[in-house]
């Protein structure tokens, strides 16, 4: 009998272990930016400013994606002191895809997969310093893949 309870607490215990740092995460989640529907919300959310374009962001992204569910695009950062990017697609009914924050010394690269809705700009925004630096490519989208 003590066993089953020595059990259940435990079992408990654990639980609560592991949802402790989904909480802690959650926290930290830029809800304004991630719900916006418009660009300049997202933007906003992020504390945006002035953003210069550049050529030291390197974004790799297909000229035509046959299923918008599915798109892979690379980013790497040539920008010294990189502190994050952030991906957006204007047409997607979210536009901010990721937010990705490096800590010191972290490499300023990415690969992911998006859902792009319908054919877009695929937008890049790095920050580094007080700085916020683009740059953007079409991705045209033969079958949608946001609902």
């Amino acid at each position: 009998m003590h066993r089953r309870i020595w059990l259940k607490g435990l079992l408990a215990a654990t639980a609560l272990a592991l949802l402790s740092p989904l909480r802690a995460l959650a926290a930290i989640w830029n809800k304004a930016a991630f719900e916006s529907e418009k660009v300049d919300g997202a933007l906003k959310g992020l504390a945006v400013t002035h953003i210069d374009p550049t050529k030291d962001i390197v974004l790799i992204a297909p000229d035509m994606a046959e299923n918008g569910a599915i798109v892979q695009i690379e980013v790497e950062s040539r920008i010294p002191g990189t502190e994050s990017i952030a991906i957006l697609v204007e047409k997607n009914p979210t536009p901010l895809i990721a937010h990705y924050v490096f800590s010191n010394g972290a490499e300023p690269y990415v690969i992911t997969r998006i859902k792009m809705a319908e054919t877009s700009e695929v937008k890049v925004i790095v920050k580094a310093g007080n700085a916020y630096f683009s740059i953007s490519k079409l991705v045209n989208v033969a079958i949608g893949g946001c609902n």
